[in-house]
């Protein structure tokens, strides 16, 4: 006998949940739309080299869902949309008008294990800026991300951005000793201070020493992981001060701040992001509720992805926040919308089997002017039809039997207050 239980890692959404789900894809639309943003699709496979090439060990490795096709070829559910909408906008970047602003909202699969906020079926919103390299493009992106969670009215002190830059890491990193590292153990130092905040520090030393750091380096390393502030920062190790990585994160702290977001924004060293294509300013938002302090959701720049599919390089900056981790941020707060299927639904049940022809005749009606009609399959008593009618939330009931059709009319009942409104009906 088959399971009613749906896939590990997976969910059935119902209307209710479902309703949910689309209150926040639709506030998401309307912020990207508000700035600009344009939306696109694209396929839910990709070959499986797409995402072994700059997704990570994780996302590009033993998460990755392959299977062969008709044809022999090893293709990919998406774990991820950047390769994808990188893949799409490489074919017209030439004669696009830039820059290129896109978003879309699409689900993704993960081979990982299932935990709270993270399933491996999952819905995504990606936003992306192609085509600036101006700081004034990875600003963008920091207000959007902060204008999405402010959309839903979060109360204060319940969310943060968080801020690290790639030209900076590499900075401390080339201080620290890791360019005489071949690139594989350079590329394990990074992957190992991405875990910083969740895997113990002895475990950490350990892994950095293997690579072949030396204790020195390692000192460094943890001076600039430990900084809370860039102030901070200029004062553990005042090299760093004049690195390019620097300059953009102070620039765009500063103007964010300017902006209004003083409250939300701050240099965060352990923000590293795993994917290996980010290649300028990254950034993470935290939700800070006790009960779910985690970051919901990440992004940066990535200005050298288009190589992967034989394309000249081009500036990229984007993020992407996932709906399990956006949604349990709004639960958690209490500002989960509250959302019906129907602007207004209404019900008309079948009160006598006589009045078939008719009753069918005046759902069409209702129907053609605009109405949502639920309509009643068999035949119920009143009381019966208004008992369904409370149990499905239904918003106006309308009632149309004998008595009804002899006066030439049918009545709105409203099961909120009671209210009756009379309407001709003649057939």
């Amino acid at each position: 006998m088959l399971s009613l239980k749906e896939p590990k890692g997976t969910r059935d959404w119902f209307p209710e949940e479902l309703n949910i789900r689309r209150a926040i894809f639709s506030a998401w639309r309307r912020v990207c739309r508000r700035y600009g943003f344009e939306e696109y699709l694209s396929p839910l496979v990709e070959s499986a080299d797409v995402y072994r090439a700059k997704s990570g060990e994780d996302v590009g490795g033993k998460e990755l869902l392959s299977f062969q096709d008709l044809g022999g070829r090893e293709l990919a559910i998406r774990p991820e949309m950047t390769p994808s909408v990188t893949r799409m906008v490489s074919k017209i970047y030439h004669s696009a008008a830039k820059p290129i602003k896109y978003f879309s909202i699409a689900n993704f699969m993960r081979n990982e294990r299932p935990q709270r906020g993270r399933n491996r079926e999952f819905w995504q919103l990606n936003c992306d800026i192609f085509g600036s390299d101006s700081r004034r493009a990875d600003l963008e992106v920091m207000q959007l991300a902060l204008d999405l969670v402010l959309e839903f009215k979060p109360p204060k002190n319940s969310f943060s951005l968080a801020l690290n830059s790639r030209n900076l890491l590499n900075q401390m990193l080339s201080l620290a000793g890791a360019d005489k590292l071949s690139e594989e153990s350079k590329m394990i130092v990074v992957r190992t201070l991405d875990k910083w905040q969740k895997i113990k520090k002895e475990e950490i030393l350990i892994r950095l020493k293997e690579t072949g750091l030396k204790s020195v380096g390692i000192e460094i390393i943890k001076k600039f992981m430990d900084s809370s502030s860039l102030a901070d920062l200029a004062e553990k190790i005042p090299s760093l001060k004049d690195s390019l990585g620097f300059a953009e994160l102070d620039e765009v702290l500063i103007k964010l701040k300017q902006l209004g977001y003083q409250d939300f924004v701050e240099f965060n060293p352990a923000i590293i992001r795993g994917f290996d294509y980010y290649s300028g300013i990254v950034f993470e938002m935290f939700d800070k509720h006790p009960a779910n302090n985690r970051a919901m959701f990440g992004g940066g720049r990535y200005n050298g992805l288009a190589e992967i599919f034989g394309e000249k390089n081009f500036p990229a900056v984007g993020f992407a926040p996932g709906d399990e981790t956006f949604r349990l941020f709004l639960e958690s707060w209490n500002i989960l919308p509250t959302v019906n299927c129907f602007d207004k639904l209404y019900f008309l049940p079948l009160l006598d089997k006589e009045l078939d022809r008719e009753t069918l005749v005046l759902a069409d009606l209702l129907r053609r002017e605009g109405k949502n009609v639920f309509m009643g399959l068999d035949v119920q008593k009143m009381s019966k039809a208004l008992d369904f009618a409370d149990k499905k939330n239904v918003d106006m009931v309308i009632i149309f039997a004998q008595a009804e059709k002899e006066k030439g009319e049918y009545k709105i009942k409203n099961m909120a207050t009671g209210e009756e409104i009379i309407k001709k009906f003649i057939i």
